[in-house]
């Protein structure tokens, strides 16, 4: 996840997102090409984290990578729309700090931890259940977003306890598994709570603030576990280098670039969309690129978190 403002965020929970009285829009032959970025890139940043941490580490790398993506983002945005775009309240700044820790030092934050002991494809399952945390604040704060919902809820709870069968089991850290979940709720609490707060009018501002507020906060506990002690960047490998920059440049700025656009140009029923499908990516990538195992647990965990993603996206399409 990088500033899923970045890299992930429920498409139905992001300030540019929220439902209501939108027009229809037209899919065009830019929407399919924007999509398709979502889906391959934000999909693929769970093999890149995975790389990343096999020479650096976890959370001064994330902290950099996401102060340079929201320090180029918003120097791109003042290059492009004035300086002018950049100003924000103290609230409106407040708003997308808290919302920037929550998404990248709770949420992508410590996915990169979990990806020092775990696959990338299970924890990009893992994370697929964000779309049911959602629901469940929903309903906290006296929302009723249907049976339909919550029969998705139930079926990604239960691909969620399949998917830790491989913990339980000794295969996989379950240290790892359980900071996912974490993650997940973390990144979930950001989410829900970038559209009730008040946060800057335009969502590429609001995500250079969130970016740069998570990076620091990830530099932070990077210091304060001792992350520098050692350090050795001559140690880096090229590869971990160039997992590095994909992330910065197609994971943060390209991605986000895509996935906000298309909060505007198309239907957000078809944006949502995005949040079952990157796990299959992931996957996919972790069995091609990295070898990783795709054991039974994670197969039928992983189709029946998918499943119950699809249901709550489907049902949020009717509403």
């Amino acid at each position: 996840m990088t500033s899923r403002a970045a890299d992930s965020a429920p498409a139905t929970s992001t300030p540019a997102g929220r439902p209501g009285g939108r027009p229809a829009r037209r899919i065009t032959g830019a929407v399919w090409a924007a999509l398709a970025i979502v889906y391959v890139v934000w999909g693929s940043t769970y093999l890149g984290i995975r790389v990343v941490v096999e020479t650096m580490p976890p959370f001064l790398s994330a902290g950099v990578r996401f102060v340079v993506a929201g320090v180029l983002l918003a120097a791109l945005l003042a290059w492009r729309k004035g300086i002018g775009v950049l100003k924000v309240s103290r609230p409106q700044l407040a708003s997308a700090a808290v919302v920037g820790l929550l998404l990248l030092l709770g949420g992508n934050g410590l996915v990169v931890l979990a990806e020092t002991s775990i696959p990338s494809g299970l924890t990009a399952l893992l994370i697929a259940v964000v779309p049911a945390w959602v629901v469940l604040l929903r309903t906290a704060f006296g929302e009723r977003p249907g049976p339909g919902a919550y029969t998705g809820v139930l079926l990604g709870l239960a691909g969620l306890a399949v998917l830790t069968l491989p913990g339980l089991s000794g295969d996989v850290r379950i240290g790892g598994v359980l900071t996912v979940i974490v993650a997940s709720l973390l990144w979930s609490t950001g989410s829900f709570s970038a559209s009730r707060i008040p946060m800057p009018a335009n969502p590429f501002t609001a995500s250079a603030y969130e970016m740069i507020a998570g990076g620091l906060g990830c530099l932070l506990i990077g210091l304060v576990r001792g992350e520098q002690r050692g350090l050795d960047v001559a140690a880096f490998s090229t590869r971990s280098w160039t997992a590095f920059a994909y992330l910065v440049l197609f994971g943060s700025l390209i991605g986000f670039t895509a996935y906000a656009w298309l909060l505007q140009a198309a239907p957000l029923s078809l944006v949502a969309t995005y949040a079952y499908v990157n796990p299959v990516v992931a996957v996919a990538l972790g069995a091609l690129i990295l070898d990783e195992a795709l054991t039974w647990p994670i197969a039928l965990g992983g189709a029946v978190v998918v499943a119950g993603v699809w249901l709550i996206v489907s049902t949020e399409r009717r509403n």
